[in-house]
């Protein structure tokens, strides 16, 4: 019971720190937030819950899931920033659960599976295999585990990887699509693979009756239901990620035909498309052609195939996204990879299937790294789905490493020293230490390459002066020189405590005030002037943005937006426009942009100023001169 408590304190220990604290305290973050946000306030008010707009325009960007769970936490917490951020957090908090789940699991039924052998193999070497979560290659010898601490457990270690690395905690804190859809994928995922150990279970307890049944069993069905409301999140890639990685598991292991049986995928198909389908077919109705060409045309195969709104980038970008998007345990995941032996296709044949979950996380990563790669558009967060099969992977190792199992034996020695260390994986360890120390070098000059957004011109300069950089630089010089310390007295299991308390200490003193003084700078001054735009509004009048786009003023005014980047465009529009029922118009800019558009100070009247944009009454034959 007390470890049971203990393992929730800790859950939510780091959904505190990961996802939960100052959720809310932030403005959204212009440009992508606030169309999330405001579609699905536009759902509220308006109570079409079929098609999304935005600023009075249709917005197929993304399937109506997303803007669902908006919508109920406004019913639920007011329409503010943590509703909007709310859904987000949440899913990151439930696929960090089912990870520990999936992870007590596995060394649980692997425990067992290895017990089963005791009549063929002696005590000794029985024990130490049913401390193991998954086999290395037989070539790496296996010494007496330890009693460790229970915050050095697999569970334990996996909860904190899934969550605490950058690119989780900064899509688990942002009100868009993304952490949805890398919940409802790996989450499905997850569910798959204890649905596939569940199958093993009743084949050892001699039910396989039950699962010859017509049904497949719960987990399988869990998994079709995820993959559904993944489709729901973000459309076809939902189903094709997954099938994917599931099919090229199976191919590999030579089970796809009985694996087909047990998931009954015809019984999965109907789930999906009992879930899924409905909302496309009305969301088809209502908008026809233009729907299918957007959303499936434009935002699905043309974002495979080609270049979409300049999002290009080399073949090997997604290396340097995990490397930093997965720090600092990316710098593992080599040695993960490479201790799974996956080129020993008749050893993995072999296992348990309880005991081929490094195995399945390498598939998982496998698959999306070379799909997104593929892909010529390119973003960031199209590989977020792999990250939690990243820290599977390297959780796996921190379990040899904690418990005593990482030593080898090397060609020509008679003796093993159970306390020497792979030459690979000591290399790692040093890998780490540059690595931070680098990266605290970044932290204190990263000022030098902060001044390119027009929004907050000052910045570089405020969080010179705040000494935020010098705090996060300091972290990672500490925690590096605890890393190397603990090296020199040859105590690695602390290095996975090292990197914790580290990134931890980062994310509380350094990330999370630079988070807020981002906002003070960019985002606060179009918070201040949407409430100046609310007080001064007159009736029919016009607010018109030029310049520049800032979605978060139109979910903060809740009025339409009128954009134009260029002079000749916002002429012809007022001069061809047919709302003659206000003389005036109101403009937010840059103060220069005002100059460019070819308005001279006596021409409008100034309302505010905030950071770098004002907001003025402008008469409409001002645009015309």
């Amino acid at each position: 019971m007390v470890p049971l408590l203990l393992s929730v304190l800790w859950l939510c220990a780091i959904a505190w720190v990961a996802f939960l604290w100052n959720l809310g305290n932030i403005g959204l973050v212009d440009e992508t937030e606030p169309l999330f946000a405001e579609a699905a306030r536009q759902m509220t008010v308006t109570g079409d819950w079929i098609t999304p707009y935005f600023n009075g325009e249709t917005r197929f960007d993304k399937p109506p899931l997303i803007y669902w769970l908006m919508a109920v936490a406004y019913r639920t917490l007011g329409v503010n920033e943590w509703a909007v951020r709310l859904p987000s957090a949440l899913c990151a908090i439930g696929l960090t659960c089912l990870g520990f789940y999936t992870l007590s699991r596995s060394k649980e039924e692997g425990s067992s599976a290895t017990d089963s052998l005791a009549d063929v193999t002696d005590l000794t070497d029985t024990r130490e295999k049913s401390e193991r979560i998954f086999s290395p290659s037989p070539s790496l010898p296996l010494s007496p585990s330890r009693h460790l601490p229970l915050f050095l457990s697999t569970p334990w270690i996996g909860a904190a990887l899934i969550a605490l690395n950058p690119q989780t905690i900064a899509w688990g804190r942002t009100g868009v699509s993304d952490m949805l859809l890398v919940a409802c994928m790996c989450s499905a995922l997850l569910a798959f693979f204890l649905g596939y150990t569940l199958e093993e279970k009743r084949e050892k307890a001699e039910l396989s009756t039950i699962s010859a049944g017509r049904f497949p069993n719960k987990w399988y069905v869990t998994c079709y239901v995820l993959i559904a409301l993944a489709i729901l999140a973000k459309g076809p890639v939902g189903i094709v990620v997954p099938a994917m990685i599931i099919g090229s598991f199976a191919l590999y292991l030579g089970n796809f035909r009985q694996l087909w049986r047990e998931m009954r995928p015809l019984s999965g198909i109907l789930i999906i498309l009992a879930i899924a389908l409905p909302w496309y077919i009305l969301v088809i109705l209502d908008n026809g052609e233009t729907y299918i060409e957007s959303f499936f045309g434009y935002h699905n195969f043309q974002r495979f195939t080609g270049v979409v709104n300049k999002h290009s980038a080399p073949w090997y970008f997604y290396f340097f996204v995990v490397l930093l998007g997965f720090a600092p345990w990316s710098i593992y995941l080599p040695v993960a990879i490479a201790r799974t032996r996956f080129w020993q296709r008749s050893y993995w044949r072999r296992q348990a299937r309880s005991a081929q979950l490094s195995l399945f996380a390498l598939f998982w990563f496998g698959c999306i790294f070379g799909f997104f790669t593929i892909a010529v558009t390119k973003l960031p967060s199209y590989v977020l789905p792999l990250l939690p099969a990243a820290a599977i992977l390297v959780t796996l190792l921190w379990d040899d490493i904690v418990a005593g199992k990482a030593s080898e034996v090397r060609p020509g020695r008679s003796e093993n020293k159970p306390n020497s260390l792979p030459r690979s994986l000591l290399v790692t360890f040093i890998v780490n230490v540059v690595f931070l120390l680098i990266l605290a070098g970044a932290t204190f000059y990263c000022y030098n390459w902060l001044g390119d957004d027009p929004a907050m011109p000052n910045f570089p300069q405020a969080i010179q002066q705040s000494g935020l950089l010098n705090v996060g630089g300091t972290i990672w010089i500490i925690t590096a020189g605890a890393i190397a310390l603990l090296l020199w007295k040859r105590q690695q299991r602390w290095i996975l405590v090292a990197n914790f308390i580290g990134l931890v200490a980062f994310i509380i003193f350094g990330l999370t005030p630079a988070y807020n003084l981002v906002d003070l700078n960019r985002q606060l001054p179009l918070r201040e002037l949407a409430k100046v735009v609310v007080q001064q509004k007159q009736p029919g009048e016009e607010l018109m943005m030029i310049g520049f786009w800032k979605p978060s003023l139109v979910f903060y005014t809740e009025e339409q937006v009128t954009f134009y980047r260029l002079p000749r465009g916002a002429k012809d529009y007022i001069e061809d426009s047919k709302n003659h029922t206000s003389p005036t118009i109101l403009v937010l800019g840059y103060p220069h942009k005002f100059v460019e558009f070819g308005l001279q100070p006596n021409q409008y009247q100034l309302l505010d100023s905030r950071g770098a944009y004002q907001l003025a009454r402008v008469q409409r034959k001002a645009f015309l001169n």
